[in-house]
């Protein structure tokens, strides 16, 4: 379907552009979400008719999304989820999580203004667009740890999982007896047992 774009769309066009998009895109989306209009004759001239209205709006919307930029820039928020061992969240952290935990620090964002990649399933300090306009976006850290004394070293650059695994493995001695058959379990006296063939004293 071609369409007119009414607000700058990433990966698509500026205002004005006809372009063409999927059908399900534009009837799902941008056109209920009222970022473009069908490229009909009809469309084209009521679009040229009011472009410098819809440009000037476009206009003040970006200069108040670049006001409320400093607000949200930056920020980081913290949030304590139980993971396994390894790291690994038991579940996921989504958007609507995101966004509580900004607005609880003032941001006034709203979900459809977050953009995550991919979902957040492990511990650890990630980057997260925060879209305020089509041409105004900034980065807010999202720090997933299992407590705030690990959000914390986190914070500093610390690998929280890194520094857990070598604490397991540090001091992690196995019982040897080299004088053991095979399939036989170490003990920890093993030393002291007499080797096969020999008489104790």
């Amino acid at each position: 379907m071609d369409i007119i774009l009414l607000e700058r769309v990433e990966k698509l066009g500026a205002i004005g552009d006809v372009v063409s998009v999927k059908d399900g895109y534009a009837r799902n989306y941008l056109l209920p979400n009222k970022k473009a209009l069908r490229a009909n004759e009809r469309n084209k001239k009521v679009f040229e008719a009011n472009r410098a209205k819809i440009e000037a709006e476009n206009a003040e919307k970006r200069s108040d999304a670049e006001k409320h930029s400093s607000n949200v820039e930056g920020k980081q928020v913290v949030l304590i989820r139980a993971s396994s061992n390894s790291g690994q969240l038991y579940g996921s952290v989504s958007v609507r999580d995101i966004v509580e935990a900004l607005n609880e620090q003032g941001a006034e964002v709203a979900k459809q203004m977050v953009v995550l990649e991919r979902p957040i399933k492990t511990l650890g300090v990630f980057d997260v667009r925060v879209n305020l306009h089509p041409e105004v976006s900034v980065n807010v850290q999202v720090n997933v740890a299992r407590s705030p004394d690990e959000a914390e070293l986190q914070a500093q650059g610390v690998d929280v999982m890194a520094e857990m695994f070598e604490q397991d493995t540090s001091g992690f001695t196995e019982a040897y007896d080299p004088n053991a058959e095979p399939g036989e379990i170490a003990t920890e006296d093993a030393d002291e047992a007499p080797a096969e063939g020999e008489e104790e004293a």
